[in-house]
């Protein structure tokens, strides 16, 4: 193969990744090692999962992958819109909590980034508004976070991070405090946004079963500092369903993942 192969190869396989993890640590100033070396490399429009136990630095990755923090050693990459590979652009971000405003309106609320970002006003609020219409509030845009359940603040919630029409989705527990009903819910309507809207997702967990359920990959890790365990491909018929969550497949996958988080818990690891 000729250099010039070699080169139009590489950068193919680079323009194909959304996020690429080389080598990456964190240890934090108390000596805390978190993470790694973790390599990790997402494709353009997947959906994984991070799932592992507690301190295991799932939500760590997730914020040195969104440029919050910053990585001891390693690279970090992450793909611009135009396909170049660059840190920290094109990226929303969904927390454990809603951190909604509780003294402005649910509207307001999701054209924060566009405001901080400079957006006119009326553009802003069109976009809000198209945002919210995504995940199914058109009707409460003038309410306020006090008026709504705890389901609905985390659809505001995802409704800010889209606003920005980000090509990256990361996710950090956003249901974990929901009610099963709500979640499972919740569960369906992320799986069509994201085969509507075409998002590379990455979602952190602690559920094997909301793993399985929404990923195409779920990447288990190990207990601290986080590394790769184990990443599993779900391969099923799209789109899923409730008749996936009750399938023998489903039960089959969910045992596999279990099997392969097992060592993390009991503070041992295949590596």
């Amino acid at each position: 193969m000729s250099a010039a192969q070699i080169s139009s190869t590489v950068e193919a396989s680079l323009t194909a990744l959304a996020v690429s993890l080389r080598g990456v640590t964190k240890t934090y100033d108390n000596g805390v090692m978190a993470l790694g070396p973790l390599d990790l490399a997402v494709c353009k429009g997947e959906f994984i999962s991070l799932l592992g136990p507690s301190g295991c630095g799932k939500s760590t990755a997730l914020r040195i992958i969104a440029g919050l923090s910053a990585p001891s050693s390693g690279t970090v990459r992450v793909a611009r819109h135009e396909g170049e590979v660059q840190p920290g652009h094109g990226i929303g971000f969904v927390f454990q909590e809603p951190t909604l405003m509780p003294w402005t309106s649910v509207r307001e609320n999701v054209r924060l980034p566009l405001k901080l970002g400079g957006v006119a006003k009326a553009q802003g609020r069109a976009r809000a508004d198209e945002a919210l219409a995504s995940v199914g509030l058109t009707d409460f845009a003038d309410a306020y976070p006090r008026e709504l359940s705890g389901g609905m603040k985390m659809r505001v919630s995802l409704a800010r991070a889209l606003v920005t029409d980000p090509d990256i989705l990361l996710m950090d527990e956003p249901f974990a405090a929901l009610d099963e009903i709500t979640r499972f819910r919740l569960n369906n309507d992320l799986l069509a946004l994201w085969r509507a809207l075409g998002k590379t997702v990455i979602f952190v967990t602690h559920s094997v079963f909301e793993s399985v359920y929404l990923s195409q990959r779920v990447v288990v890790m190990t207990a601290r500092p986080g590394r790769i365990q184990a990443d599993l491909r779900i391969e099923t018929v799209e789109p899923r369903g409730e008749e996936f969550r009750t399938s023998t497949a489903y039960s089959d996958y969910c045992r596999r993942v279990s099997a392969a988080l097992a060592p993390s818990y009991s503070g041992q690891s295949t590596l």
